[in-house]
């Protein structure tokens, strides 16, 4: 029992996001029995214990963060990729986001994406 609860990885999400509840639930069926490796977290109002395990609720709001099986934060597309890395059939989109020509583009698309539903949403 404790090396099962060893491999899991803690997601913050923001569950006030629809999309991104829908995107957990997207993840949670493509991962199949793998899903119960993973713990969500919803962020909303959560900004003191946010700051206690050293992530800036800011931050916490405009990219996804998660704590590996070694209780190490990783943030934006690192944590997509850990995330994508645990399930056969995103391993290979984890690969292509890492890429060096890809990671850079994404990245900027993925921010842009995210502020612009943070103002929308009068979050920001």
């Amino acid at each position: 029992m404790m090396n099962e609860e060893k491999k899991k990885i803690i997601v913050y999400y923001d569950g006030a996001c629809p999309s991104c509840v829908k995107d957990r639930e997207n993840y949670e069926k493509l991962a199949g029995k793998r899903a119960g490796e993973v713990c969500w977290f919803d962020i909303t109002g959560q900004d003191a214990h946010l700051r206690d395990i050293g992530i800036d609720p800011h931050k916490a709001l405009s990219e996804l963060h998660v704590r590996d099986e070694h209780e190490q934060i990783v943030s934006e597309l690192d944590a997509y990729i850990l995330l994508m890395s645990r399930v056969s059939l995103l391993k290979p989109l984890a690969w292509l986001i890492g890429l060096p020509v890809i990671r850079p583009v994404l990245s900027s698309l993925y921010h842009r994406m995210v502020q612009r539903r943070l103002k929308r949403t009068g979050r920001l």
